[in-house]
């Protein structure tokens, strides 16, 4: 039976005058994704889809070289909407994302619902698995609609107690019925900073 694995970019480059969607990876995140790449668990990936966000484009392109495949882009794979208030300083973040998870059906501070949210990566996901082939299917993307989608996949009610702990995770399911085999686990050892 084949796999879909969902991993989410590793850490990027924090950038308060760029636009969150052009972000790059980081030199930390590059080398997570590159062991994560050359693990033997994928070796199966015979199509890789990303969000159009550069961040997971640039790790999608990581696993695409290292599997010797081509990458295809979907707009519905990105993160949830928060150009509303654009970068929001990290500890500001975290209270208005915690907020975003508690209250699915809300619009906070004009973010895309979480609700909606889910439904737009859902309907994206199952789309892309009904015209997929042989072999695993990687999908890289974001950990919020990551998680929203996990939610969905395994029947629990929105929470951010599903969340990734940082970035660079991954979640498989068994393809074509999308049944989670396990929650998040990190690509690769993360390096404390110093």
């Amino acid at each position: 039976m084949a796999t879909l694995f969902f991993i989410t970019h590793p850490e990027v480059v924090v950038d308060a005058a760029t636009a969150i969607e052009r972000w790059h990876l980081s030199p930390r995140g590059i080398d997570r994704m590159r062991a994560f790449a050359a693990s033997p668990l994928l070796s199966g990936v015979a199509a890789i889809w990303s969000s159009a966000e550069t961040k997971a484009i640039e790790a999608a392109g990581i696993l695409a070289g290292a599997r010797g495949c081509g990458i295809s882009a979907n707009r519905a794979l990105g993160e949830n909407d928060r150009s509303a208030t654009g970068f929001l300083p990290p500890d500001e973040f975290e209270r208005v994302a915690g907020a975003f998870f508690a209250q699915p059906d809300v619009s906070v501070r004009g973010w895309e619902k979480a609700a909606d949210a889910q439904a737009r990566v859902r309907r994206a996901v199952e789309e892309i698995v009904a015209g997929h082939g042989e072999g695993d299917l990687a999908i890289v993307a974001h950990g919020a609609v990551g998680t929203l989608l996990l939610c969905a996949l395994t029947g629990k009610a929105i929470s951010r107690a599903f969340d990734q702990p940082f970035q660079g995770h991954f979640w498989q399911a068994r393809l074509p019925d999308l049944v989670p085999d396990h929650g998040w686990r990190p690509i690769a050892p993360r390096e404390p900073d110093f």
